[in-house]
């Protein structure tokens, strides 16, 4: 295909504003599927997909329409995975960005705009879901003029029954721009996404900036070096096909025998190894885990399992971490890094279901840099590692910047919400005659609570939330230990703000006293900062009415059973051990309650 013929575009979106469906009606318009490999969400591979409606992994398609050639690649729509979104778009010159008729722009959406403009795409605004009642094309038109786009380019169309798919594809067609002409240089290919093949190894999918490849080639991956012999190229519809080469402008994928994820990141640059390119292509990071969480099996028995379980999972995601760790009251299992709370759901999920394993799952923590009082920087994921209060110097969280887009009738609670979860108030604007967008900058480790859930709760479900890393700040932080039976839960323990650690340990050790079962002798909860015990509360314990048998006699005889029980009462306590269920780990994410 010449390169003028060529279209290579991106549908962003937030969640549930009906992106995928839309590429459904695409495949079927452009005939690239027969109506028996047809299905709904047929780009969304894995069943958690299906079933959350959300989009986990990038999957590029080639489409045939009209004489040209149209590489269509269906993104991840969430915050989590943002990275992977400005990859995919750098692979292209055009958007589709689909708005939801009913909804408007969301705080996601707008995110998505900015990064389309970043990377200087041609933006077609598509207002979907025209045919629900609620549907308010003209209010969003409004809303597309306020963020820069010409209301009047706008496409109006229904995924759901097909409307509008025509003028689509031939807006794609015009107003995109052709890839670049640059088939006489070194060769460079973007690594915008990749899978792991137990067979064939790492296949990087690409987008061919500069130059062609073939079969036979020998290739570098930019950011290490390695080189490796190209076996097979291809492209996608969807499912791979085989070519004879990938040439520029071209969006495909290389099997090349690499082993190892971590040899082939998103970003990277695909250069030859005998003519090589100058300078790698912009952008590229190495993705850091901003939250991570213990993993263990409910049953030790499990542990090798788990541990094959989240190598296979790691083969496909290298941006998921985990390294072995012990816990006292958990046994062994695994410290495990990921982007974001939906990043962590959904691996926990995966592992329950596609591997059969019960896991016990503690609460999400961030990354704190601690200086100890030697002048030593030691960044610390995990609270039961902290040092001694008298030997840190000073401790750091990072902290975001978050968006949020509401209703202005919801302000007021809002903002209550945010400045009760240290949120500093940077900016209000009026997005339209009742909706507001309000800007603060938060430390992470409130926003991976149950932020979100009283966010919804407090805005009627109306609210957006997006935040992007700012950096790290100092804070007056201290490690908050929960004693179970006089004993450290190292699982329980947490780093909190220290003018909060009174309330929080009364809210933590309330909760516990709830989900932990009665034994049969006292069970104290204990909070304490330090060497100093916060708050306290006590699990009464479960008894047996000895006087039952008692139907009259001496006081002294119903005394002396009485005094019985309590003794066998205090040596049952000295030998007995309390089991904290799992509810229990994460009772540290429910603080507070919202009405």
């Amino acid at each position: 295909m010449e390169v003028e013929k060529i279209r290579n575009f991106c549908i962003i979106a937030h969640i549930d504003h009906g992106k995928s469906t839309l590429a459904d009606r695409i495949l079927e318009k452009t005939d690239t599927l027969s109506d028996r490999e047809m299905k709904d969400q047929v780009l969304d591979s894995m069943d958690l997909e299906r079933e959350r409606g959300i989009t986990i992994k990038a999957q590029p398609v080639r489409l045939l329409y009209d004489g040209f050639e149209l590489n269509l690649i269906d993104t991840p729509g969430h915050v989590d995975f943002s990275y992977e979104v400005s990859r995919s778009l750098a692979a292209c010159e055009g958007a589709l960005l689909v708005i939801d008729a009913a909804q408007g722009i969301e705080a996601q959406t707008m995110s998505n705009i900015y990064l389309a403009l970043e990377h200087d795409l041609d933006i077609i605004p598509v207002i979907n879901k025209i045919d629900l009642d609620a549907s308010d094309p003209e209010w969003v038109k409004e809303q597309l003029l306020e963020v820069g786009l010409d209301p009047d380019e706008a496409l109006l169309t229904s995924a759901k029954e097909g409307t509008g798919i025509d003028a689509l594809l031939e807006a794609v067609i015009d107003r995109v721009s052709p890839p670049r002409d640059n088939s006489s240089k070194p060769l460079r290919a973007l690594v915008f996404d990749s899978v792991y093949d137990s067979y064939q190894g790492v296949i990087p999918y690409v987008r061919i900036i500069d130059g062609e490849i073939a079969p036979g080639d020998k290739i570098k991956m930019m950011s290490n070096n390695n080189v490796y012999e190209v076996d097979e190229v291809g492209s996608f519809s969807p499912q791979m096909r085989e070519a004879d080469s990938l040439k520029c402008g071209e969006v495909g994928y290389i099997i090349a025998g690499i082993k190892e994820i971590r040899n082939c990141r998103v970003g990277d640059t695909v250069t030859g190894a005998h003519r090589e390119a100058k300078e790698p292509l912009p952008g590229y990071k190495e993705v850091k885990p901003m939250v991570f969480s213990g993993l263990y099996p409910s049953e030790n028995n499990d542990y090798e399992l788990l541990k094959e379980a989240l190598d296979k999972l790691q083969l496909n995601d290298a941006s998921f971490t985990f390294e072995p760790e012990t816990s006292e009251a958990l046994g062994y299992g695994f410290r495990c890094g990921f982007l974001g709370l939906l990043h962590m759901e959904i691996i926990q999920e995966r592992l329950e279901r596609e591997y059969d394993l019960d896991l016990v799952v503690t609460a999400p923590s961030v990354v704190y840099r601690v200086t100890t009082s030697q002048g030593e920087v030691k960044e610390i994921e995990n609270p039961a590692l902290f040092p001694e209060k008298n030997k840190i110097e000073k401790i750091e969280e990072p902290f975001v910047n978050t968006e949020i887009k509401l209703p202005d009738e919801y302000i007021g609670p809002v903002m209550e919400l945010c400045e009760n979860n240290r949120g500093e108030f940077e900016d209000m604007q009026y997005l339209t005659r009742d909706r507001v967008s309000l800007k603060y900058n938060m430390p992470l480790s409130e926003i991976i609570t149950d932020f979100f859930g009283r966010l919804k709760s407090r805005s009627r479900g109306y609210a957006t939330l997006d935040y992007t890393i700012e950096g790290y700040r100092a804070s007056d932080l201290v490690k908050m230990d929960i004693l179970v039976n006089k004993e450290p839960v190292d699982a329980l323990s947490t780093v909190v703000y220290e003018d909060d650690a009174y309330n929080i340990g009364q809210d933590i050790a309330k909760k516990l006293k709830e989900v932990i079962p009665r034994q049969m002798f006292k069970v104290p909860i204990q909070a304490a900062v330090g060497s100093n015990v916060i708050c306290r509360v006590t699990i009464p314990a479960r008894k047996k009415d000895v006087l039952q048998k008692c139907y009259g006699g001496d006081v002294s005889r119903k005394r002396k059973l009485l005094e019985r029980q309590k003794e066998g009462k205090k040596r049952m306590k000295q030998v007995g051990s309390v089991d904290i269920p799992q509810e229990a780990f994460m009772t540290i994410l429910e603080r507070g309650s919202d009405e």
